[in-house]
């Protein structure tokens, strides 16, 4: 194989769709980098120079993952004019986009002490994206007079969302879908309607 072929984004490519796929079906553990140079038909030496070990090539996807998140719900955001429908969206978002295929193999590594600190840092890192779509929502709710808070306060309003959203969603496997989200709606109305401008 040529160098050219050897430094390639398509190679870089093929080896992360595999790999997501084994971490998907096998989790991070049951996954070996021969597992995924058999799928991927490149060598070890492939998968090393592209990723420099099994845990940075996992994180690699999983900020694939949430990037595309990002590009989702700035697609579904736009539909929606105001904060509080923006919050309504942003529940249904989180409820149909949370049972991502790398999810379970992204908790096994975050919880297995032998992971490097590094890398939990990075996979807990994850929740800024959500963060921050919830930071701005709140943000907007602030400068168009729908919600009564102060500057100081969208870091941590958008963190107690995230965490009533958070807290739902570890219902996703256990709770039929249509009771789940009247909960997730339901969740929005309790906590608007204590951030709600009176004015």
């Amino acid at each position: 194989m040529n160098k050219r072929h050897y430094d390639s984004e398509e190679t870089r490519s093929l080896i992360a769709d595999k790999a997501a796929r084994l971490f998907a079906q096998k989790g991070f553990s049951g996954t070996s980098i021969a597992d995924i140079s058999r799928e991927s038909g490149c060598s070890k030496g492939h998968i090393y120079y592209h990723f420099e070990n099994k845990e940075k090539l996992f994180v690699y996807l999983a900020l694939e993952t949430m990037r595309s998140w990002k590009e989702r719900w700035e697609e579904v955001s736009v539909n929606y004019g105001t904060a509080v429908e923006k919050l309504y969206a942003m529940a249904h978002f989180v409820q149909n986009n949370f049972k991502t295929p790398l999810l379970q193999a992204g908790q096994e590594l975050g919880s297995n002490p032998a992971t490097s600190p590094e890398t939990v840092a990075q996979l807990r890192g994850l929740a800024s994206t959500p963060m921050h779509a919830y930071y701005e929502i709140f943000k907007l709710g602030l400068e168009n007079g729908e919600f009564d808070l102060t500057e100081a306060e969208l870091t941590s309003t958008g963190f107690l969302f995230g965490t009533l959203l958070g807290g739902l969603c570890q219902y996703l496997f256990t709770m039929e879908s249509i009771a789940l989200e009247g909960l997730f709606q339901r969740s929005v109305t309790v906590f608007v309607d204590g951030i709600r401008s009176k004015g």
